[in-house]
């Protein structure tokens, strides 16, 4: 189950990294020990900006539901919640492998998540199998969570180096105005994002002139929370419609377009938060580079091209209905929104589009930045990982 829960700041364990300056006073997740047993605590992203409020996950399937009902999202921090919730289920008694096929299948799209389930299981797995106990189990898959939280916050860093001495390569002395798309920063990731890590380090550098934030329908992720890290880190920042996003590339107010990713195919095509494809299409006909920051674990060398990529179909009244931070309003119920369609619209709303390897300038990983993005270039960048890993 999950809960309202009130903020400790203890915790049993150096699982986490320490928060950077400017991130959310709360953390968006932390695993946590009390006297009644372990709990996956996570900041609800559905009610900010209005209020810092956290839910207790005591059980995998408070977990699952607060991944689809999008308190926790972006996929760094789904790779990261889904190991954490294998290991909440081993701790708690749980059937394991039900689990791990619940939590991998809570949002298809978002590859890491899947990821982070299979490498706490694959830990929780290797010590059953070698004679060791359901406790010892238990123990492996959380240092395995624990682990891929420490990576993904190192990863960070890196990739905000890396974007930065891509955007400084393209965009000769500084000044850059980036335009992002949903939310890619500290609330997705066990650090300070993708992209917006990027344009944080620009920022911090004296190098960023303006930030352009989409509201990014229909749950304006941009507006909510984008936004809301935006003012946090004292950045210069501007938040738009969507649709108005056109009207600024042609006004050429746009430098560079910076977008994280939920997966990379194979061939490089990248499935983003919808409404991420025009932007690229918009790119390229007011030649402005078009930027993807994501972790090497984004990319997915299983599923070929963008064709073959399951793309998340969400409830029609997220768009029927406007709905801002869950906060109690008088008059309204606390699950619902105000309707902006006559009863019984029929509405498309898929969560995700792919944008095709040829209107992506670059992808920026830990690893380094692929430009021309091609398969041969992502698969070299795979296997590099692999043997830094290794090594």
């Amino acid at each position: 189950m999950a809960d309202q829960y009130a903020h400790s700041g203890d915790d049993n364990g150096p699982a986490e990294p320490a928060r950077a300056p400017g991130t959310p006073a709360t953390p968006a997740l932390r695993w946590e020990e009390p006297p009644e047993g372990p709990v996956l605590v996570l900041l609800d992203q559905t009610r900010l900006p209005a209020e810092e409020v956290e839910l207790v996950c005591t059980d995998p399937p408070a977990l699952v539901e607060a991944i689809r009902g999008l308190a926790v999202r972006g996929a760094p921090l789904l790779g990261i919640a889904g190991a954490y919730g294998v290991a909440l289920a081993a701790a708690r008694g749980f059937d394991v492998a039900d689990a791990a096929q619940a939590l991998a299948g809570a949002r298809p799209t978002a590859v890491n998540l899947s990821l982070g389930v299979r490498r706490a299981r694959a830990a929780h797995q290797e010590v059953l199998a070698g004679g060791g106990d359901e406790a010892a189990a238990a123990r492996a898959a959380l240092a395995a969570a624990r682990a891929l939280h420490r990576e993904d916050a190192e990863a960070s860093v890196r990739m905000a180096e890396h974007g930065l001495a891509l955007l400084d390569e393209l965009l000769p002395g500084g000044g850059h105005r980036v335009l992002t798309h949903c939310n890619t920063g500290a609330l997705v990731s066990g650090g300070e994002g993708t992209a917006f890590a990027v344009a944080l380090a620009a920022h911090r550098a004296g190098r960023l002139r303006r930030l352009w934030v989409d509201e990014t329908r229909p749950l304006l992720q941009g507006a909510r929370l984008t936004a809301y890290e935006a003012a946090r880190n004292g950045m210069a920042y501007t938040l738009l419609t969507d649709s108005a996003a056109g009207s600024l590339f042609a006004a050429g107010e746009v430098d560079a377009v910076l977008v994280g990713a939920d997966r990379i195919t194979a061939d490089g095509s990248v499935a983003n938060k919808i409404g991420t494809y025009p932007l690229a299409v918009l790119a390229r006909y007011h030649h402005v580079p078009f930027v993807v920051v994501a972790p090497v674990t984004t990319v997915d060398p299983d599923t070929p091209d963008g064709a073959s990529v399951e793309v998340e179909q969400r409830g029609g009244h997220e768009v029927t209905e406007l709905s801002g931070p869950q906060v109690p309003v008088v008059g309204v119920e606390a699950a619902g929104g105000i309707p902006v369609a006559p009863l019984g619209t029929q509405a498309y709303n898929p969560a995700f589009d792919v944008t095709p390897p040829e209107l992506v300038t670059a992808i920026v990983t830990e690893e380094g930045a692929v430009s021309p993005v091609t398969a041969e270039a992502l698969a070299e960048l795979c296997a590099r990982s692999r043997q830094a890993t290794m090594s």
